[in-house]
């Protein structure tokens, strides 16, 4: 059946609690590139360096990683749909107040906040459109997918048309956008059935005890440095105005929903989920390596080709992730986020700091390493990754896509 049918059960036939939820989603995964365009902005508004804005990411995906011990233990006990609105209500709270901040430390403390909200929600969301969507799951993660490629796409955007005025104007235009979110789901979602059994706080560390969820969160791990170093780390690079920075972000956001979404599971049936992901990745560091040592132009280009092969990597590692092993998709999920989310919180770190310690072109260099070592890392463990009743053959395009933010 074609999931954009729109037919009883296609994807444009979904009930509102469903739509509810994606629209929330959309935002929700708006506020991950939200301050690429206005970095520079923020850094010069509050007179801080580039690696003290940088920590914007940092706090932000380090509370995201050990929340992800959490979200489980808290959706299984208060539902579904409280956990939305918990996380929706803190991310209103936090980037509200993101966008009084007086300091950049008050802006770091406040995205780490935002960070928990989002986690709660993020982690949440897709349970719940698989729970309330008719038509069976494919329509539901499809939708899902839509959402998190329209927010990566539009959240640089939306920084760079509010945060032309001001820098502040981002932060509150997104507690705005979520507190929409929060009635939206209010008035259209029911509560969803809870889980037969509770999920505990160390479950997923004890999912990291399978070999091939331990491989898929090792290599993802040296991937997500790769990828955020580009998010975090190419906006003070480009030195672009926030309308530019915007426009070529935007241009990334679409690039990686398209190839996640439509391209990946193709390249998938074709060639195999472990080929397209080591060829990914060793695509992604030679993109890196020219991006840190060409030209502007070169480096706008090579920000936005970026965008493809970080599309078709995190549709695959999330599947591999989720498929791999017999422990309950959402605490596989958490435990894989867990270890992959420090390293989004390292690199928007540590890039900076390497630049100040070398030169402009080695913070890239690194990058380009580390995502060779997640592509090494997946050759050399090839067969943990690989489960008893799955051989090493291409998988058939669309097959239980998830997103890579699920949890």
């Amino acid at each position: 059946m074609d999931p954009f049918d729109a037919g009883a059960g296609g994807l444009l036939r979904q009930p509102k609690a469903v739509w509810a939820t994606a629209g929330a989603s959309v935002v929700a995964f708006m506020g991950i590139g939200l301050v690429d365009p206005i970095l520079p902005s923020i850094a010069a508004g509050l007179d801080a360096t580039a690696s003290q804005v940088s920590l914007l990411f940092t706090s932000y995906f380090l509370i995201t990683a050990i929340a992800m011990l959490v979200t489980g233990f808290v959706s299984s006990r208060i539902g579904g749909r409280k956990t939305l609105l918990l996380g929706l209500a803190l991310v209103v709270v936090f980037a509200g107040l993101s966008g009084t901040s007086g300091s950049v430390g008050e802006l770091v403390g406040f995205r780490a906040g935002w960070g928990l909200g989002n986690a709660l929600f993020v982690s949440t969301a897709l349970a719940v459109i698989v729970g309330a969507a008719v038509g069976g799951s494919a329509a539901a993660i499809l939708l899902y997918e839509s959402a998190l490629g329209l927010g990566m796409a539009c959240g640089p955007l939306l920084g760079a048309l509010l945060g032309d005025a001001s820098w502040r104007y981002p932060f509150f235009g997104t507690a705005v956008l979520m507190a929409v979110g929060f009635l939206c789901i209010t008035a259209f979602l029911k509560e969803q059935p809870r889980p037969a059994r509770k999920t505990s706080l160390l479950d997923p560390i004890r999912a990291l005890g399978h070999g091939g969820l331990a491989t898929a969160a090792v290599s993802a791990f040296f991937y997500n440095y790769t990828f955020f170093t580009v998010l975090a780390f190419t906006p003070f690079v480009l030195d672009m105005t926030p309308y530019k920075s915007g426009a070529v972000f935007f241009a990334w956001g679409v690039l990686l929903a398209v190839f996640s979404v439509i391209v990946a599971p193709r390249m998938q049936a074709r060639f195999g989920s472990l080929k397209v992901l080591g060829g990914s990745l060793v695509l992604l560091a030679a993109d890196v390596l020219v991006l840190g040592y060409g030209d502007h132009t070169t480096a706008v280009v090579c920000t936005i080709l970026s965008g493809a092969f970080i599309g078709v990597n995190n549709t695959v590692y999330t599947e591999l992730a989720l498929g791999v092993s017999d422990a309950p998709r959402p605490v596989a999920s958490a435990g894989y986020n867990f270890v992959r989310w420090f390293a989004a919180a390292a690199a928007p770190y540590l890039a900076p700091k390497i630049e100040e310690w070398t030169d402009l072109h080695i913070p890239f260099v690194v990058a380009a390493v580390t995502a060779v070592a997640g592509a090494v890392v997946v050759a050399v463990r090839r067969k943990a990754l690989v489960t008893e009743a799955e051989e090493l053959q291409p998988r058939h395009a669309g097959e239980d896509g998830v997103s890579a933010f699920a949890n």
